[in-house]
């Protein structure tokens, strides 16, 4: 029977290892201290946090977010900890809660390896704290227990780590934040929740559809792949995942649908499947209002059940290797064993048993792997062209559209276990950040051939491409274009651009240019936040542009002054919630002069790179993930074949 818990309680703890699952209503921050048997945390090292994930029987997630896994294994803890506390904070950040009062109560779960809850702790009554220690597990008298304690502080990470005995903790908080900050300009952003009757979340700024117009939201049927709402980033409360078949094995990080939900029932076209079979994959096999948006939902629900699968994979080879390790220094420290062949057949025995749980892992990999190749392959020819690649027959047919997507496809992601397996990067609709196409040389194979030119021009196509995706699944008129290019470098690069005449204007050059475009968006930002605000959209200038503006900024920062890099840092920061966006090529290097100054422009934009780069993460365990940019064929014309379909329906345009 769950425990649940009060301030100050306690409860005793069956097992040793154990999942502790934070649920919270927005990002958190998710960390641990150890202490001695009087509690004392002896120095940072004695800490886990997302810049330092792992210690030896404890491990947290990467990044904040609103649910966590906490692994632990309390019999792999040194023998000097007697204590392990689970803090909680919240993230900083411009728009981001500053106090757990203005979110929902975080609520923390004590779980065994099969995801039976053993304890529970609902974090009510905080207001003004912004970090809290909510959980400790300690030991006494050879037996661990969990105490709720619920403790939060008003001053923040720094105090809560001082209050424990933390040397230097403000710069330690400092260094936490700073690493949380990377990890979430480094996330895919998660699709949004729902509302209890099924509908998105929108954007507060945004008008929502008319009444009327389109279907009524439909309630998602119980065995769909995304019920709402609910907790996770998809917004479906995560089920206790299967029992893990080793006792004592590795976390189990499987998704937990595939193996508590049954299947949707297949449409007519489908055929039945096999007894002991999986189900035949069909496009659309997610709850929508549309096809599209049942397409989106599984798209990414792929994306989750390739990370979980890794992740599992990834935790049982660990395992496998702890126990290997765990053995052989049980051996080795035996006298005994050092006399004939003992300690040999041990060693053998040892590996052959890390040998049989890796092959068990594999071999439930590659089952996962071949599942979702399966439904990959069903599912591509099926997309319409905002999700699909320029290599897709359907933009052979493109015309158009009268209303706007919910998402469009900027990229493929892969992961190394299976590098052919490529899961579409969708990113909302309208863009919630802007974009930062890195021309800079990165670690990656891929660009350790490629020159500093190249790279530069390969990000500039990058960006035409991602350009003409957003103006072909926009309505005419409905999306603009500016380009600053202050040495007029690109030229070439903008081509499709500049010769289809979709741009607002030409690409402006030198400092009068740049800052005559960044006055016009600046001004449009202000105008339109004032009429938002004052409810008066009505009121707005006859001259200005309501449609959304995409602004390509080729080369920063050169051409910049103190001024202009000002207003594009606002334009990022204020620029999405009003329809302003955001596409910058830049490499990070040639802006070293600035310094910190500019560090919360590059954490606000998605970095995206034009060659592929290992460094996306997803949002449920932080894999690193290989991301590649989306390339017309080889000779083909299609690009400019889309943006000439644009420009015919937008009439005479910019030439």
């Amino acid at each position: 029977m769950t425990a649940e818990l009060v301030r100050g309680q306690n409860h005793t703890l069956p097992q040793t290892r154990l999942e502790i699952r934070v649920s919270a209503g927005s990002p958190v921050v998710a960390g641990a201290t150890l202490g001695d048997e009087r509690g004392t945390v002896h120095g940072a090292e004695w800490i886990v946090h997302p810049g330092s994930p792992q210690l030896p029987g404890l491990e947290v997630s990467r990044q904040a977010a609103a649910d966590h896994r906490l692994a632990v294994d309390l019999d792999a803890l040194p023998d000097a900890v007697h204590r392990v506390t689970v803090l909680l904070a919240l993230p900083l950040g411009t728009g981001r809660p500053v106090t757990f009062g203005s979110v929902a109560a975080p609520f923390v779960a004590v779980t065994g390896l099969d995801g039976t809850e053993i304890a529970t702790f609902t974090l009510t009554g905080l207001e003004a704290e912004s970090a809290v220690t909510a959980l400790e597990l300690y030991r006494r008298q050879g037996a661990w227990k969990v105490r709720a304690v619920g403790q939060g502080y008003a001053a923040g990470l720094a105090e809560m780590l001082a209050d424990q005995g933390v040397a230097r903790a403000a710069e330690l908080a400092a260094s936490i934040q700073e690493a949380v900050a990377s990890g979430l300009a480094r996330s895919v952003t998660p699709p949004p929740p729902r509302t209890p009757d099924g509908e998105r979340v929108r954007h507060p700024s945004r008008p929502a559809p008319a009444a009327g117009g389109g279907q009524p939201p439909v309630p998602p049927a119980t065995g769909d792949r995304y019920p709402a709402p609910g907790s996770d980033p998809l917004g479906e409360p995560s089920p206790a995942p299967a029992a893990d078949p080793t006792p004592g094995g590795p976390i189990n990080y499987a998704h937990p649908r595939r193996q508590t939900s049954a299947p949707p029932p297949p449409p007519p076209s489908a055929p039945p499947a096999a007894p002991g079979q999986p189900a035949q994959p069909v496009a659309g096999d997610a709850t929508g209002w549309s096809m599209d948006e049942r397409l989106y939902n599984q798209i990414w629900g792929m994306f989750e059940d390739l990370a979980r699968a890794v992740a599992a994979y990834r935790s049982a080879v660990d395992f496998a290797e702890s126990r290997m390790d765990q053995e052989l220094d049980r051996t080795l420290s035996d006298p005994r064993s050092r006399i004939g062949g003992a300690g040999d057949r041990a060693r053998e025995a040892a590996r052959a048993k890390r040998d049989e749980l890796t092959t068990r892992a594999r071999e439930a990999l590659d089952r996962d792997l071949a599942q979702l190749a399966a439904e990959s392959a069903v599912v591509e020819p099926a997309l319409p062209a905002a999700y699909a690649g320029w290599d897709n027959p359907v933009w052979h047919g493109y015309r158009v559209p009268m209303e706007i997507p919910m998402a469009l496809r900027i990229g493929d992601l892969h992961l190394p276990e299976r590098a052919d397996l490529r899961i579409p990067l969708l990113v909302r609709l309208p863009l919630e950040r802007g974009i930062w196409i890195d021309s800079g040389r990165t670690a990656s194979e891929a660009s350790a051939p490629t020159d500093g030119d190249q790279l530069r021009r390969l990000g500039m196509e990058t960006a035409v491409a991602l350009a003409a995706r957003l103006l072909a699944v926009y309505p005419a008129d409905e999306f603009s274009v500016h380009v600053i290019d202050p040495a007029g470098s690109a030229a070439a690069a903008l081509a499709p651009l500049t010769g289809s005449g979709v741009l607002a204007g030409p690409p402006a050059a030198g400092a009068g240019g740049v800052a005559s475009v960044l006055a016009h968006l600046t001004r449009r930002v202000d105008l339109v936040q004032m009429a938002i605000r004052a409810g008066a959209a009505d009121s707005l200038p006859p001259d200005l542009d309501t449609g959304e503006q995409l602004l390509i900024v080729n080369d920063f920062p050169h051409g910049f002054d103190d001024r202009a890099v000002t207003q594009l840092r606002y334009l990022a920061d204020e620029g999405p919630a009003v329809g302003v966006h955001l596409l910058m090529v830049a490499d990070r290097e040639d802006a070293r002069a600035y310094g910190p100054v500019l560090d919360p422009l590059w954490r606000s934009l998605l970095r995206i790179t034009p060659v592929a780069d290992d460094h996306l993460a997803d949002p449920w365990v932080g894999h690193a993930w290989t991301y590649e940019p989306l390339r017309a064929p080889q000779g083909s014309r299609v690009v400019e074949q889309v943006l000439a379909l644009v420009a015919a329906a937008r009439g005479a345009g910019y030439r």
